[in-house]
């Protein structure tokens, strides 16, 4: 896989300590998941040419504005007696972890700083560990902080904006996401993921509650469900629903365990179709003149399937930077 030309319009935000979390640990979500995007590209010879930028960590009022100050005290002290456990078994820190997960959510919000400020239209926050499944006191599904989470309230409180519209493509279903903004109409939150699977949440049904009731959408799908399927429920369902709201801004919980090689799900997306999902989301970004788009890494569990995804995810990004 190749690329005539260099993204960079599309700003990539990257921190060594990501590659630290859970650094000696046999886990799924390991750091070679950030490795072989670096390798990959490096191959490629544009991992130093990229517009990088490497994040502060993030002041904890960021994330209390969707955690609370006891879980967080609880994430840090067990980082301090590592390995520990945070919840049923498949959530593991290491004395890293902690900061990994603040220089995270600092990425995140940094990642709304350059939009709103205008520096960029796009960006890919090429993160660890993964957020959508955090909850407000509960770490789970390898989940610390929920940073798109985070990014949405700090769009809405820090940038004045209104509308936030987040798209969860990642196959498992963001739990935690969902719950924050559930009761709310200035966020609206939209999975599209594999059913049933982890963590059981995410059913048509559920669609919000009070003033958030119609802003919520799920959309699950079948295991086996590939490309065209992926397409039409964008076209379909996905695409009008953005046109509707009219977010300001569009955060995408970019998962890439969908794909047809990764093993802890049963998709069959091509690594094409990532290609043609980030574009369709620009198409629709376009239409409602929505200030940006800011993607943050969530799953992806084949190296080889993922380093590719998001090479083609990025260049799709970056296309769409000079179409805003």
């Amino acid at each position: 896989m190749t690329a005539s030309k260099v993204p960079r319009d599309v700003v990539v935000f990257y921190h060594p300590i990501f590659e630290h979390h859970l650094e000696g640990i046999q886990h799924p979500e390991c750091p070679e998941r950030l490795k072989s995007i670096r390798r990959f590209l490096d191959q490629q010879g544009f991992w130093k040419e990229l517009r990088r930028v490497e994040p502060a960590m993030a002041d904890q009022k960021w994330i209390e504005s969707n955690h609370a100050p006891s879980y967080i005290r609880r994430v840090e002290q067990a980082c301090q007696s590592p390995p520990a456990v945070l919840d049923q078994g498949d959530t593991v820190v290491t004395s890293e972890s902690y900061r990994a997960a603040r220089y995270a959510v600092g990425a995140a919000i940094e990642a709304v700083d350059q939009v709103m400020h205008r520096e960029t239209k796009t960006v890919f926050c090429a993160l660890r560990p993964p957020g959508h499944h955090a909850e407000y006191d509960q770490a789970m599904g390898f989940c610390l902080f929920n940073h798109v989470a985070i990014a949405a309230n700090y769009a809405l409180q820090r940038h004045g904006l209104e509308r936030v519209f987040i798209l969860d493509w990642d196959v498992h279903h963001g739990n935690g996401t969902q719950h924050s903004f559930e009761d709310r109409a200035d966020v609206f939150y939209c999975s599209i993921h594999q059913w049933p699977l982890y963590p059981g949440t995410g059913a048509a049904s559920e669609r919000g509650r009070g003033v958030g009731e119609g802003f919520t959408l799920n959309i699950p799908l079948p295991a086996g469900s590939g490309d065209e399927v992926y397409f039409r429920v964008m076209r379909d369902r996905v695409m009008p629903e953005i046109e509707k709201f009219a977010p300001q801004l569009i955060l995408i919980s970019a998962g890439f365990d969908a794909h047809a090689g990764d093993p802890l799900a049963g998709m069959q997306l091509s690594t094409e179709a990532f290609d043609h999902l980030t574009r369709m989301i620009g198409q629709a970004a376009r239409r409602v003149r929505a200030g940006g788009i800011i993607s943050l890494l969530e799953g992806g569990y084949h190296l080889a399937h993922l380093a590719e995804s998001v090479w083609v995810h990025l260049q799709a990004l970056n296309d769409i930077a000079g179409e805003l």
